[in-house]
């Protein structure tokens, strides 16, 4: 196991433009001769005027539009709209939307131009796994902040039939631009934003609950932007908070959370995303409610194994100074079980009114999907996912 910082190369090619008023600007981030389809998900966005201001700002463009891509993009949705591309002759995609919708976008950018059937671009026993080589060009107005997807080239896409949620993505399938706009998360419910909060949480978790390799520089950029997230979460949930500042935090926290700086060199660990789909994928509860779920269960099963990561987040994260170390630990993830719920995220299954039977569904699933050996080590087992969903319940 390497115990330094491992090689690796950095290249994020998406241009951010973030602050008020900055929808206008489509005006000239996409070129004038470019025929763009607008993709969007429900009806929050005509709604609350979000629309408007883009067809406004594309005025001078030739554009067509795609609305209802899901909450968790559907794999059936977006073939519909790769068949629009290819029919109407689009060369450019624009998303307007959360994680949800850009990641939607991703892959309607990448199937328009793939030269397989884009169900060949998930592995898992799905499809194929064939690479992607070229994407369309796209642009991305963010309303919801959460996954990172603005300012990463990953996304994933539920393939409903086969009750599974994959994931996939490329060099090709960054965003050109992703406009920041922190006042258009005012419209949001309370449930949006704390999903927003626990899903940025979790994924900086994922790059940083591993073990240690001396990394310091990411180490301290995930510490922070942890430190950030529990100090204005509660105040980002208050859905009648408009403090402009706060959502500012909120909404460059949650692109940095994953838009590659945090990985570099480090081990990583994505098994509570992947537990978390699979609940997702059988009983369609929110993604970030099913990391709320996951997580805490997770770092109780695994102490051992992520012990000193555990023990550097107890005093450097929450600030945990008495005790023994096994006692800083446990508090930690105490306080993390806490912090979720505090947010009105539910963490174990028998609030959702489910109970034991998930357990062997969900293994099934893992199993199915070929998540029988991961974590960041490699080590977990579907035995020690049993274990976890079983904590859990």
């Amino acid at each position: 196991m390497n115990k330094g910082i491992a090689n690796f190369d950095y290249y994020n090619p998406t241009h951010i433009v973030f602050g008020k008023d900055r929808i206008a600007e489509l005006a000239t981030l996409i070129p004038v001769d470019k025929k763009v389809l607008v993709l969007y998900g429900g009806g929050s966005v005509e709604r609350f005027g979000t629309l408007k201001r883009v067809r406004e700002a594309l005025s001078g463009h030739t554009f067509g539009e795609f609305g209802g891509i899901e909450a968790n993009p559907t794999y059936a949705t977006l073939v519909r709209a790769i068949e629009r591309v290819k029919q109407e002759g689009y060369n450019y995609l624009l998303a307007v939307g959360g994680g949800s919708v850009i990641d939607g976008t991703k892959f309607v950018a990448a199937g328009a131009l793939f030269d397989s059937e884009p169900i060949n671009i998930f592995g898992s026993g799905i499809g194929e796994g064939i690479p992607i080589k070229e994407a369309l060009p796209f642009g991305a107005v963010l309303t919801l902040p959460a996954t990172g997807s603005e300012m990463n080239s990953g996304g994933v896409v539920s393939i409903v039939e086969k009750k599974a949620k994959l994931g996939f993505g490329s060099a090709v399938t960054f965003p050109q631009f992703s406009i920041l706009e922190p006042e258009l998360t005012y419209t949001l419910p309370k449930r949006q934003l704390a999903n927003g909060v626990i899903d940025s949480f979790v994924h900086i978790m994922e790059q940083y609950m591993t073990y240690p390799v001396g990394a310091m520089v990411q180490d301290r950029f995930a510490e922070g932007l942890l430190e950030t997230l529990i100090e204005i979460g509660p105040d980002v949930v208050d859905e009648s908070n408009h403090d402009y500042n706060l959502r500012a935090n909120f909404m460059w926290t949650a692109t940095y959370a994953l838009n590659g700086t945090l990985n570099k060199g480090v081990p990583g660990d994505w098994s509570s995303h992947g537990l978390g789909h699979e609940i997702t994928a059988l009983y369609h509860i929110d993604h970030a409610r099913t990391l709320a779920i996951v997580l805490p269960s997770l770092l109780e099963i695994r102490k051992e194994e992520k012990g000193a990561k555990l023990l550097q987040y107890a005093e450097r994260v929450w600030h945990i100074m008495d005790g023994t170390d096994d006692e800083k630990i446990q508090a930690a993830i105490d306080k993390t079980r806490a912090f979720f719920e505090s947010l009105g995220a539910p963490t174990h299954f028998s609030e959702y009114e489910l109970g034991e039977e998930v357990v062997d569904a969900l293994v099934s699933q893992l199993e199915k999907h070929g998540l029988t050996a991961i974590s960041e080590r490699g080590d977990q087992t579907l035995d020690v996912s049993r274990e976890i969903y079983r904590n859990a319940l």
